[in-house]
């Protein structure tokens, strides 16, 4: 049994609510991986997702921008999030990416090794997630949620050392909370939102004393 079959079945052993048909996520990035055999394109991604495409979307580019990227490929990567956010923001009923970024593509080797990595941590992550608590009416915390990951995707893309991970991880928790509806973790994803945005500030204005300080010896 080879490391992405053995995931598939951990993803899809993840309990579920009574009623409830649709997949985990983790069990479907899974099973595409699995079965893909030919390159796959992000606009193939996007169709796989169906209608949980944006909390999907948000999870999968929030997952991949955590992971270790050489310097500037968050900032490259982070596009896409932003573009996913805004859109939820907004209020669209249906996720959209641009053509220079939907017919992007890995192999099906790059793809499963990028899997390997996500798929495991993300079904760890669902074990916890669950319908409760949602505080919003139908689809009007997409907006609400939409809106932090917004914000957040940006700070991704900036070049701050380290500063991807704290926002990465908050968009994926604000993705999952989505993608369950599930209020305990959306609340878990505002707090590390406020200490995301608390951090970065932080490191911003260290950042701007030093070099007020570095100016002053130069001149």
């Amino acid at each position: 049994m080879d490391a992405m079959t053995a995931q598939t079945e951990i993803a899809q052993s993840q309990p579920r609510p009574a009623g409830r048909k649709l997949r985990r996520l983790s069990s479907i990035f899974a099973r595409l991986a699995a079965e893909r055999t030919e390159p796959v394109s992000i606009a193939e991604i996007l169709d796989a997702l169906g209608n949980r495409s944006f909390a999907a979307l948000l999870v999968l580019f929030a997952a991949v921008n955590m992971l270790p990227l050489p310097p500037g490929g968050t900032t490259i990567l982070g596009f896409p999030l932003v573009i996913v956010a805004a859109q939820l923001m907004y209020g669209s009923k249906r996720a959209w990416l641009p053509d220079f970024v939907a017919t992007k593509s890995l192999s099906a080797q790059q793809f499963r090794a990028i899997m390997d990595r996500v798929v495991p941590r993300l079904a760890k992550l669902e074990r916890f997630v669950r319908p409760r608590y949602w505080p919003f009416w139908r689809r009007r915390g997409n907006r609400a949620i939409g809106s932090l990951a917004f914000v957040l995707a940006v700070i991704v893309t900036l070049p701050i050392p380290f500063g991807n991970l704290l926002p990465a991880f908050s968009i994926a928790l604000l993705g999952l909370a989505l993608a369950e509806r599930d209020g305990v973790v959306l609340a878990l994803g505002g707090l590390f939102t406020v200490i995301s945005l608390g951090l970065v500030a932080l490191v911003v204005s260290a950042a701007g004393v030093a070099a007020h300080f570095a100016l002053g010896w130069m001149f």
